[in-house]
C-alpha cells in the first residue's frame, strides 16, 4: 500500500497513487493517505504547487476499489464524521495549485479527482469516464456537483448519464483537460507548468486560486468586496515589495513567501 510523496527544493510536491497492481484503483486505506498527503501539501509551508499522477504507465487512478467497497459494512454514524478524511475532491481546501499528469485510465473516482485539480496534462492514449451509473451507482466525491461546472451543460451530462469512456483528445475539446503529450513527455510537461507556477509569489498564487475558485459560488459585488480586501492585505506582504524591487533591480525575484 503506498501513497508516494516527494517535495523537490523548488517547492514542487509529487503525490504518486502506487498501485499499479491494481490500476491505481483506491481503498479505504489508500483513500486515507492520500488525504494524509493532500494535508501534506496544505500545511508544509515548503510546498509552492503539487503534481497527482499513478505509477506505471496504465492508469492515473480507476476510482474506488469496489472489490474492498462491496465487503465492507457502513457504519452510518460515519455520515455525521464530515471532516474526516477529506479530500482534495471531498471538502477539504487546498489553495496550493495542484496539476493532474494523467498517464492512463482516468475513471470514476480518478475523474471527481481530476475535478479537484487545477492544470490538467494527459498522455496520448489516456482515457477519462464516470462509469458509476453502469455499476448502480453514483459518481460520488463531487461527480454529480462539478461535472455540470467544469463541462458545457449537454457534454456534462453526456459524461455523467451514459458512462461511457472519452479519450484524451476529446477530453482535450472539451476542455476537460489542458494538453495532450506523448506519454515520455508527460512528467515533463506537468513539471514545466508546476516549475512556471513555483517560480512566482506563493501567496498571490494561493490568493489569486482562492478567489478564483470562490468566484463561482459569490456574486459579483461580493467577490469585487473579497477581492479588493485580499489585495490590500497582499499589499504589505514582503514578497509584494520584492516583485517590484527586483523588477527595478532587473533580476529574478526571490520570493518567501512572506
Amino acid at each position: 500500500m503506498s501513497i508516494d510523496f516527494d517535495l523537490s527544493p523548488e517547492g514542487i510536491a509529487t503525490v504518486t497513487i502506487n498501485r499499479p497492481e491494481a490500476m491505481n484503483s483506491l481503498d479505504a486505506d489508500h483513500y486515507k493517505a492520500l488525504s494524509d498527503a493532500w494535508i501534506e501539501v496544505r500545511d508544509n509551508r515548503d510546498v509552492r504547487v503539487a503534481i497527482v499522477t499513478g505509477a506505471g504507465d496504465k492508469s492515473f487512478c480507476a476510482g474506488a476499489d469496489l472489490k474492498s467497497v462491496v465487503t465492507v459494512q457502513p457504519d452510518w454514524a460515519d455520515n455525521w464524521l464530515t471532516q474526516r478524511d477529506q479530500l482534495l475532491n471531498r471538502g477539504l481546501e487546498v489553495w496550493k495549485p495542484v496539476i493532474a499528469a494523467v498517464n492512463g485510465y482516468c475513471l470514476g473516482g480518478g475523474v471527481t479527482l481530476l475535478y479537484g485539480t487545477d492544470l490538467r496534462v494527459a498522455a496520448e492514449g489516456a482515457s477519462f469516464g464516470l462509469s458509476e451509473v453502469k455499476r448502480g451507482i453514483i459518481a460520488a466525491n463531487g461527480g454529480t456537483q462539478r461535472t455540470l461546472k467544469q463541462l458545457p451543460y449537454c457534454l456534462g451530462m453526456e459524461f455523467l448519464l451514459t458512462g461511457d469512456r472519452i479519450d484524451a483528445e476529446t477530453a482535450l475539446s472539451w476542455g476537460l483537460i489542458n494538453k495532450v503529450v506523448p506519454r515520455a513527455e508527460l512528467m515533463d510537461a506537468a513539471m514545466d507548468y508546476a516549475a512556471r507556477i513555483a517560480a512566482n509569489a506563493p501567496l498571490a498564487v494561493q490568493a489569486a486560486k482562492e478567489l478564483a475558485v470562490r468566484s463561482l459560488d459569490m456574486d459579483l459585488v461580493t467577490g469585487l468586496r473579497m477581492e479588493a480586501m485580499v489585495s490590500r492585505t497582499l499589499r504589505e506582504t514582503e514578497d509584494a515589495k520584492e516583485g517590484p524591487r527586483a523588477f527595478r533591480e532587473k533580476r529574478t525575484p526571490e520570493f518567501k513567501g512572506r
